[in-house]
C-alpha cells in the first residue's frame, strides 16, 4: 500500500516526510500503457515528480490542487504531476521526440537551456477574480550550470521561492516511486506538523543551522536501492537512529483522475460546433482520450447534436440541430 510518513525531530526546527508510492504508481503506468507506454527514462522522471508533488502537497496543507510541471526544449515537451488535498494524484507527459537511452533531466527537457519548472497552486474555492499562484524556476543553478536531477531543481525552487532550506531524495522505477524530504522550519513558528507545537527556541541556544545540516547530510546518504527496496520503518531507523524522531500516523496517497464526460463535453463546446462536426463527418464519431488515465470518451452524432442543442438552450438562442 502507498504510504506517506510525516516525522519531526524533537527539539529541533527540522521536519521530514517519506513517501512510497507502490500500487498507486503502478496503476499510473498500467493506465498509460493503454495509450502508449513512455520510455523508461521518462517513466522514472514521472515517478519522481509524483513522489515530490505528494510530498509538497502534504507539506503545505493546501486546499486545492498542487500541479508540478517541467517543460522545455528537449524530446519531452511537458511532464505533469497533480495532487489533490486528499493526496490523490495523477501524472502524464507529452513527447515530441525520441528520448536518448539513459537520458537525464537536461537531455530530456533542457537541451538548449530553455527548460523550466513550474509549481502551481490552484485553490478549490476561488474568490472572484482570483488566479492560481504559480512559481517558475529555470532548470539550472545560480551559476547557470544545468541541473541533472529533479531533486536539485526543487531544492533550488524551495530556497529561491520559499526561502526554506530543503533536502530531497527522489528515485523511481516501474514498481515504486519514492521520496524523502527534510526541511528546516523557520526559527519563529510552530514545531508540530499537526499545528499544536511549541514555539521554537532561539537559534543560538541549540545550533539550528548545524542541526539541519547534520540531518540533511544523513538524508543524502540514502541510496537508490535503499529508498526503493526498504520499508519506511527501516529507512528512518537506519538514517536517524541517533536522533529523537516523533512520527505521526501514516497517510495513504492514491491514484485518481479528475477527468469526466462533463469536462470533455465542456472542452468540445470550447472547440465550437463547426470543428466538432467536421471531425464527426470525417470519422463517424468523436473520440477523446484522457492523457492521465487513458479513459476514452466517445461522442456520436446524437451526442454532438444534444451537446450543442443544450448550449443553444442555455444561451437562450434558437436553432435547429442537423
Amino acid at each position: 500500500m502507498s504510504e506517506l510518513h510525516k516525522f519531526l525531530f524533537e527539539g529541533l526546527p527540522v521536519r521530514g516526510m517519506l513517501v512510497r508510492l507502490t500500487g498507486s504508481w503502478q496503476e499510473v503506468l498500467q493506465r498509460r500503457e493503454a495509450v502508449g507506454a513512455h520510455p523508461p527514462e521518462l517513466r522514472a522522471l514521472l515517478g519522481e515528480m509524483s513522489a515530490a508533488a505528494v510530498l509538497m502537497q502534504s507539506n503545505i496543507k493546501f486546499n486545492g490542487a498542487l500541479v508540478l510541471q517541467v517543460f522545455g526544449d528537449g524530446p519531452v515537451k511537458l511532464a505533469v504531476a497533480e495532487v489533490q488535498p486528499d493526496l490523490s494524484f495523477r501524472a502524464t507527459a507529452k513527447l515530441v521526440g525520441e528520448v536518448p537511452e539513459g537520458a537525464r533531466l537536461e537531455a530530456m527537457l533542457n537541451v538548449h537551456g530553455q527548460g523550466r519548472c513550474a509549481i502551481t497552486l490552484d485553490p478549490k474555492d476561488k474568490f472572484p477574480g482570483q488566479q492560481p499562484y504559480q512559481g517558475v524556476v529555470p532548470l539550472h543553478g545560480d551559476q547557470r550550470e544545468p541541473l541533472q536531477k529533479l531533486s536539485e531543481v526543487l531544492e533550488h525552487y524551495m530556497l529561491q521561492s520559499e526561502q526554506l532550506d530543503t533536502k530531497l531524495v527522489l528515485f523511481a522505477n516501474d514498481e515504486i516511486a519514492a521520496g524523502l524530504l527534510i526541511q528546516r522550519l523557520p526559527v519563529e513558528g510552530e514545531a508540530n506538523l499537526e499545528g499544536q507545537g511549541d514555539t521554537l527556541r532561539n537559534e543560538d541556544e541549540i545550533g539550528l543551522s548545524d542541526a539541519f545540516n547534520r540531518i540533511s547530510m544523513l538524508a543524502s546518504t540514502l541510496t537508490r536501492d535503499e529508498l526503493l527496496g526498504l520499508d519506511a520503518e527501516t529507512i528512518l531507523r537506519r538514517l536517524f537512529w541517533e536522533e529523537s524522531v516523533r512520527r505521526f500516523e501514516p497517510l495513504a496517497p492514491r491514484f485518481a483522475c479528475s477527468c469526466s464526460r462533463e469536462r470533455v463535453s465542456q472542452m468540445l463546446k470550447g472547440l465550437g460546433r463547426d470543428e466538432v462536426e467536421e471531425v464527426l463527418a470525417e470519422r463517424g464519431d468523436v473520440e477523446i482520450g484522457c492523457e492521465f488515465c487513458g479513459l476514452q470518451y466517445h461522442f456520436d452524432a446524437v451526442d454532438v447534436g444534444q451537446l450543442f442543442a443544450q448550449e443553444l438552450a442555455q444561451a437562450g438562442g434558437s436553432g435547429t440541430v442537423q
